[in-house]
């Protein structure tokens, strides 16, 4: 797939906050919630702060207009001397989608994971996200891994 030129992909800026609560209010959607408002503005700021271990993101600007987020996150592990990276977040506006946005902001956090010496990137899905897990099956590697959390 040939990459759109007119398609940004850079770092979340300050400038950005409503354009991000807008994708990120519609990526909540997908999975079907909602969070209240301290979590929007912590998780803002979280992502703007710079600091080590926390977490950092991209937007997607195609045609100087917003249209594609992701989250990422470096961490320990006890498998690796070097970190690994944890892609927590990805989405796309629904009527760009299949122009290669997805791609572009994996392959961006792939190159920011490069240049932070990172073992690894990897992320979760649901299962029943055919469309995601497409993009995905060509570009990582399924493990398998089921997740459990605390209920």
């Amino acid at each position: 797939m040939t990459r759109d030129p007119s398609l940004v992909i850079r770092p979340l800026g300050a400038a950005d906050e409503a354009e991000w609560r807008r994708l990120w209010r519609a990526y909540l959607a997908f999975y079907q919630t909602e969070r209240p408002e301290p979590v929007l503005a912590t998780t803002f700021a979280r992502l703007l702060s710079g600091k080590p271990n926390e977490f950092s993101g991209f937007l997607a600007v195609l045609d100087g207009r917003p249209v594609g987020l992701v989250h990422y996150l470096f961490h320990r592990t006890c498998w690796a001397v070097e970190d690994i990276c944890y892609l927590q977040d990805l989405y796309a506006d629904p009527e760009v989608r299949g122009r290669g946005i997805g791609r572009a902001l994996i392959e961006a956090v792939y190159a920011a994971a490069d240049r932070h010496g990172a073992a690894t990137v990897y992320w979760m899905t649901q299962d029943f996200n055919a469309t995601a897990r497409r993009l995905y099956d060509r570009i990582g590697v399924l493990t398998p891994f089921v997740k459990y959390q605390r209920p």
